[in-house]
């Protein structure tokens, strides 16, 4: 019976990797999956969902106003899909969420989302929250902080490389804008940041 499955962590602990190499395994057999990333994160090229060791695969894209079903429900009908494999899942609505799980729950397709739980804010993403709530299986994927302890938020980053305190939830960016840490040091850098009139640590 097919599941709906959210992987979720913070930046960096290989969510791309883990969603490449779930897709592969399953091609290997034999079987069909399709790999969706959010439209607007070109990071890494448009359509296409990349790992920072290398791996990379074709997608299909999705925003805000896409129909996850009536999409998914048109590629099954035109060639069987196996699995549904989502990169950047915390950008999807609340409403695409209740989607993945009719794709679920009446095609009977596993939907394997991968994305962030929380901003840089430490506050839930839509997706994300959605996800949490209604999920069939909920699996962290660990990284660390500098520190050593497990890295469970995500601190935005200006261009000096120090704290950022508000801001758009929103702003697409790698290594260079952003950095997984664990709970203590997240609290350390928010504190600074509100210490600071300019919003910086």
């Amino acid at each position: 019976m097919a599941q709906l499955y959210f992987y979720y962590s913070a930046m960096n602990a290989g969510k791309s990797t883990s969603l490449l190499q779930s897709s592969y395994n399953y091609q290997e057999r034999g079987m069909r999956t399709l790999v969706l990333t959010a439209e607007f994160d070109h990071r890494f090229g448009v359509g296409k969902v990349s790992s920072r060791i290398g791996l990379s695969s074709q997608a299909q894209l999705y925003n805000k106003e896409s129909d996850l079903y009536s999409m998914i429900a048109q590629e099954h009908r035109e060639q069987t899909v196996h699995c549904i494999l989502i990169d950047e899942s915390q950008f999807l609505s609340k409403a695409q969420v209740a989607q993945l799980t009719d794709i679920v729950d009446e095609l009977d397709i596993p939907v394997l989302c991968y994305g962030l739980r929380t901003d840089f804010r430490g506050e839930l993403f839509e997706g994300s929250e959605y996800l949490l709530a209604w999920a069939d299986k909920l699996v962290e994927l660990k990284t660390i902080c500098h520190c050593g302890r497990k890295a469970n938020r995500v601190l935005r980053l200006d261009e000096h490389g120090e704290p950022l305190h508000d801001g758009a939830q929103v702003v697409i960016g790698g290594n260079e804008s952003y950095v997984s840490v664990c709970r203590k040091h997240f609290k350390e850098a928010m504190a600074a940041c509100s210490s600071d009139p300019s919003g910086k640590a």
